[in-house]
């Protein structure tokens, strides 16, 4: 990639056939490939992640969740932090969720570093009832 960035949906789709390839293999049900390359989306300038809508699959970059990418110190912790919210951004995306209104809510789309800190590692109270209803379409959340 001479921008030295990588088309999201490439990996995606590698992430998808690695899935495919081991249905018989393994029990899970969703699969999170996390890279260190810089990704793209078409009219985007990069993205943190990427997943598949009701999907098993979804994938983060590392890339720009590090401090250091922004000429800053080395901080393990807020790059951890960092990399749980997006982790569960897009696991949330395979379960159904589009990005959310609320700032705080970690379905809420991050167009720069600044967002993703702002938000909370927590689904808001209309994402965990959306989520609720899509693992157990015929019970009543218990946090109504």
């Amino acid at each position: 990639a001479s921008r030295r960035q990588y088309l999201s949906t490439i990996i995606l789709n590698c992430v998808k056939d690695y899935a495919e390839r081991n249905r018989n293999k393994s029990t899970f049900n969703r699969i999170l490939g996390v890279t260190d390359v810089d990704l793209y989306a078409p009219g985007l300038n990069f993205i943190f992640g990427e997943a598949e809508l009701l999907g098993e699959a979804a994938i983060i970059s590392l890339c720009r969740l590090r401090p250091e990418f922004y000429g800053k110190q080395p901080n393990r912790d807020l790059f951890t932090e960092r990399a749980i919210k997006e982790a569960i951004h897009e696991i949330g995306h395979t379960l159904g969720l589009r990005h959310c209104p609320n700032p705080t809510c970690v379905m809420h789309f991050s167009l720069h570093i600044g967002m993703t800190d702002r938000k909370r590692r927590e689904f808001c109270h209309g994402c965990r009832w959306k989520i609720e209803r899509y693992l157990n379409p015929f019970r009543a959340p218990d946090f109504l």
